[in-house]
């Protein structure tokens, strides 16, 4: 269920789609029905349905959730209603699980066991209830003398006795489909929101012999309804995800302070992570590698033994085995660095390949450009890859040296093991094995600095 407007998020974009540790909640939701072995998702939508479908594309898959459209806002029970027509073809048997879009903390797990005590209940139905830690208007489980559940009242419907349960619907059901259509069309709208309540339902399975009520953590149910909320959802989460990746031997010196998205992945063992490090999108860490404080890492690889040294940042890069990067350096998307390569201090690159063994220390800045295995990239380097039209490319050949502040003007290819000369600009191709240099020959003026001085003292002395 995910047609809500969610007005107390107070933003233009669908509640569903806001994010928990990178990943919206709806998608976390989708996720976990998928894992617990699903075969369909059914997505009802309502509130900008066009954007949320095209994120569920996105993620998922063109077409692959089935989408059912609740245009008029009725209640928990309508919105089912408005999905029954997607399950036309399927079998009275079926069971269907009904999950909130909105609480992406869920385990595959518990699905699973709602849907295996559903199928185990002669009534048909099971559901999540929960204990709050705080406070909540949630729908509350009455029962009988024996145990039995008879029904759910909801907060606003519920007497001062039955707000005093303490057990509460969680907002989780998995229903016998021939009970789910039979049933939904016994329910009204007789209550103090007017509205179509799924709760409903318990009441009717009670005919049949009650339903399952299997008691969770609130925590692992608790819903998103504002931004604080949603940061509380989000921080349980990325404690979540940081556990299991320590418990599968990935280091972390303050897990508090380490912001892993649930996309990442894989990240191998022995791998070191350091405090203020942030990890997003399909990243992915192999083995024994060293993330030092502060890095951030987007929809980047990086390789065995990479050792990542403080506040360096990566976007669509791939890292090669045995790098050294950092401290301050940037990739940009299309960086490539081969085993053994050292990007340094304050270097930035984009679209360029380091091939092995090459080294930029200090102080670059390389675009568009090839740079071949062994070469040394002196500090103050650049690669003049933009005319202010187009983008042009720079290769630098294996075994190449370029001297300190030299300028690349491309495009230009500096040929094997040839060398560039400190201060030099380069606008033409520099044949293999040769030296390059542009710099204008250095003139010394004996006695100039001591005439300047004087002049200007005596300047000086004159205008008090």
């Amino acid at each position: 269920m995910a047609a809500g407007m969610g007005t107390r998020m107070k933003s233009e974009k669908p509640k569903v789609l806001h994010a928990v540790a990178g990943r919206s909640m709806i998608g976390w939701v989708i996720t976990a029905a998928q894992t617990a072995g699903a075969k369909r998702v059914v997505a009802i939508l309502g509130h900008k349905a066009d954007v949320v479908k095209a994120e569920l594309d996105a993620r998922f898959g063109a077409g692959k959730i089935d989408i059912a459209i609740q245009a008029e806002q009725r209640g928990t029970g309508h919105a089912v209603m408005c999905a029954l027509p997607a399950l036309a073809n399927e079998a009275d048997d079926r069971i269907v699980v009904i999950l909130s879009g909105d609480a992406p903390l869920l385990r595959a797990e518990r699905i699973a066991q709602l849907t295996a005590a559903c199928a185990a209940n002669p009534a048909g139905m099971a559901l999540l209830s929960t204990v709050p830690d705080r406070d909540m208007p949630y729908g509350r489980l009455v029962r009988d003398a024996s145990g039995k559940l008879m029904r759910i009242v909801e907060h606003a419907d519920a007497s001062a006795d039955e707000r005093a349960i303490r057990d509460t619907n969680a907002g989780f059901y998995a229903v016998r489909l021939a009970h789910l259509r039979a049933d939904l069309n016994t329910i009204k709208a007789d209550n103090a929101k007017g509205e179509l309540y799924l709760t409903d339902l318990v009441a009717r399975a009670a005919l049949r012999g009650g339903a399952t009520s299997i008691d969770v953590p609130f925590a692992e149910v608790s819903g998103v309804n504002d931004r604080v909320d949603l940061a509380t959802v989000d921080l349980a989460a990325r404690r979540r995800i940081n556990e299991a990746w320590m418990r599968e031997g990935v280091t972390m010196i303050d897990a508090e302070r380490t912001f892993i998205d649930a996309d990442v992945g894989p990240i191998g063992r022995d791998t070191w992570i350091g405090p203020g490090v942030c990890i997003r999108g399909k990243s992915s860490i192999g083995e024994g590698a060293h993330i030092d404080t502060g890095c951030v890492i987007v929809d980047t690889t990086v390789a065995d033994g990479a050792y990542v040294k403080p506040y360096s940042v990566f976007s669509e890069s791939v890292i090669g085995p045995r790098t050294h990067i950092g401290p301050f350096t940037h990739c940009r998307p299309g960086t490539q660095v081969d085993e053994g390569a050292h990007l340094g201090n304050f270097v930035e690159t984009k679209k360029t390949h380091l091939m092995a063994g090459a080294k930029a220390n200090h102080l670059a800045y390389l675009g568009d450009a090839s740079i071949g295995a062994k070469v040394n990239i002196g500090a103050g380097t650049i690669t003049c890859n933009y005319d202010g039209f187009n983008k042009h490319k720079t290769t630098i050949e294996a075994g190449a040296f370029i001297g300190s502040d030299s300028q690349l003007v491309a495009p230009v290819t500096v040929g094997r093991d040839a060398f560039v000369g400190s201060g030099s600009t380069i606008t033409n191709d520099v044949p293999r094995g040769s030296l390059a240099l542009t710099r204008v020959k250095q003139v010394n003026i004996e006695g100039w600095a001591d005439r300047f001085r004087e002049a200007n003292a005596k300047r000086k002395k004159a205008s008090e």
